[in-house]
């Protein structure tokens, strides 16, 4: 069975695009297969896709209706026993990092790992995970898909994104299948990948719609009480 599906999707970032498949391609671990979903990009990305598709086991370019439409179009095509979504952009850390991570025994459902963000100057920021995910850390952050390898039976179990969050559809999945149904995680203790801050989470234009869907996902998933003290707390801080 294959071990990993890499997904990336893209659209209309075609240096970002070829930085990640790089990232893919050169990889020394070879048990993966390799989506690409591209949203019917008008710059040069099918052209890189084309470039590369000999390393490509599934690619597609059409529309879409938005972020994770296009990730559950590459969930539909995985046949993986683990996912990463590494979106165009976002970069696997080196060559080994793939095989440091899967020679070991592995079964949690969802393996995490550290990230380094880069923004649009080149600056890096290290970010380590904790070794337990707990409510305190899926209230005031999340689990950081690009640097996370899941369960492709979880989706089945718990469904796929949910479409109706346009920018925190990933955030949403994890409270579910983390806090919800205590699935269980496994933290390896280095960095995974280069995340790229550029993108559409990480605009300041959209960061307030980004707060009004994390206080939805919220509000379903935890406890009235909790959430009551829990934003006191942080309005009090600031």
């Amino acid at each position: 069975m294959t071990k990993l599906s890499i997904v990336t999707i893209n659209y209309n970032n075609a240096k970002g695009l070829e930085a990640t498949i790089k990232s893919v391609v050169f990889q020394t671990f070879t048990n993966y297969e390799f989506i690409v979903i591209d949203g019917d990009s008008i710059d040069e990305s099918k052209d890189i896709i084309l470039k590369y598709s000999d390393k490509i086991s599934f690619w597609v370019s059409e529309k879409d209706t938005g972020i994770y439409n296009a990730q559950n179009k590459g969930l539909a095509n995985a046949k993986g026993e683990y996912c990463l979504f590494l979106n165009s952009g976002d970069c696997l850390i080196n060559e080994d990092v793939l095989s440091r991570v899967f020679t070991q025994e592995l079964s949690a459902d969802i393996i995490y790992g550290d990230m380094i963000t880069v923004d649009k100057s080149g600056n890096r920021k290290y970010f380590k995970m904790p070794d337990r995910i707990s409510i305190k850390r899926m209230l005031t952050d999340t689990v950081w898909h690009p640097a996370s390898f899941i369960k492709k039976e979880l989706f089945s179990k718990y469904g796929n994104y949910n479409e109706s969050y346009k920018i925190v559809a990933d955030y949403e999945f994890f409270v579910r299948v983390i806090i919800s149904k205590r699935v269980s995680t496994f933290h390896i203790p280095f960095e995974i990948a280069l995340f790229d801050t550029s993108g559409i989470s990480s605009e300041m234009a959209k960061r307030n719609e980004l707060e009004v869907e994390r206080k939805k996902v919220q509000d379903n998933y935890f406890n009235p009480v909790l959430l009551f003290f829990f934003r006191l707390y942080s309005k009090l801080r600031n």
